[in-house]
């Protein structure tokens, strides 16, 4: 279990990064580890207070405006604003789509996308269409997200 450290910034050239302390608590077991992403077994199951959000196929993704759910701010969830701007409807692996950061806050803290984002959820039109991939090391407004489908695709 890791638990959020510091924030690096990005900067053109030189992508941030997050980064966490480990703990020595066990929460489960990692079962497989892809380009399509780290899948495991949670032991224990917590209380959950946000509400479930459901599936957008890749035919569902469109450009424009979407968001990104991540922990960038003293370890708390909050959503940022971002555009998809190019779509790879025939991707198979991480890179199926880019993104770029246009929330002005999510700028401010990070610089954009960092190393330690991977796996931040994307939200467009109220469904779960993608996690985040990828920085761009020119631009970190700009990166890569994977489609949720080719996520789970890739547990079976």
């Amino acid at each position: 279990k890791a638990i959020l450290g510091r924030t690096k910034r990005g900067e053109c050239g030189s992508p941030g990064e997050l980064s966490g302390i480990l703990s020595s608590d066990v929460i489960g077991s990692i079962e497989k580890n892809s380009t399509c992403g780290v899948f495991g077994i949670l032991s224990e199951v917590k209380e959950n207070k946000y509400t479930p959000i459901p599936v957008g196929t890749s035919g569902e993704l469109a450009l424009g405006e979407a968001t990104v759910i991540s922990t960038v701010k003293n370890g708390c969830r909050a959503e940022y604003k971002i555009e998809i701007t190019e779509i790879d409807k025939s991707a198979t692996g991480s890179k199926s789509f880019k993104i770029k950061v246009t929330d002005p806050t999510l700028i401010t803290l990070t610089g954009g996308i960092v190393r330690g984002m991977s796996g931040s959820p994307i939200i467009q039109n109220g469904k779960l269409v993608g996690a985040v991939t990828h920085v761009m090391v020119n631009d970190p407004t700009e990166g890569y997200g994977i489609f949720i489908e080719n996520m789970l695709n890739s547990i079976k």
